[in-house]
């Protein structure tokens, strides 16, 4: 029996973590560098770095909810629960983000573009955990399902 258990648990994980934190992965590469190109650019124009997180966000945040819903997580769920428990996630993530650039420009002297590489690999830790634990959690009931 605790073979059983065992195994049950170790093809738990692998089939269900390990293939969600590369699809994590596989989402946030591509929304991230994407995005970091753009933060780059608009830097580069002139804007400043908080005001070129401010504008990026949104959009990435729109195509990681898609991206994550439907290739990571399969979620079946209610799209608009979802839809706002992700925005509260992805809100804690904005304001990781720009904390985390604020310190690490203003206080410690790094340049932004490499505070702001550093910053997408914190949100992006975060985000998975909250993602799969809250956002796109499996239902535990068949009222939970709806």
């Amino acid at each position: 029996m605790p073979a059983t258990n065992s195994t049950s648990w170790t093809t738990r994980i692998r089939s269900g973590v390990v293939r969600e934190m590369i699809g994590v992965v596989l989402v946030s590469v591509g929304v991230n560098a994407i995005g970091y190109g753009i933060y780059l650019l608009l830097t580069w124009l002139g804007v400043p770095p908080l005001l070129a997180v401010t504008i990026l966000y949104p959009a990435g945040v729109a195509a990681s909810f898609v991206g994550n819903r439907q290739l990571t997580f399969a979620h079946e769920g209610n799209a608009v629960s979802a839809a706002v428990r992700y925005l509260a996630v992805q809100f804690g993530g904005y304001l990781i983000n720009l904390s985390l650039l604020l310190v690490f420009t203003e206080r410690f002297g790094l340049s932004h573009e490499v505070a702001q590489a550093g910053a997408v690999v914190v949100v992006a830790a975060y985000l998975f955990i909250t993602l799969r634990h809250f956002v796109f959690r499996k239902p535990t009931s068949e009222s939970e399902a709806s």
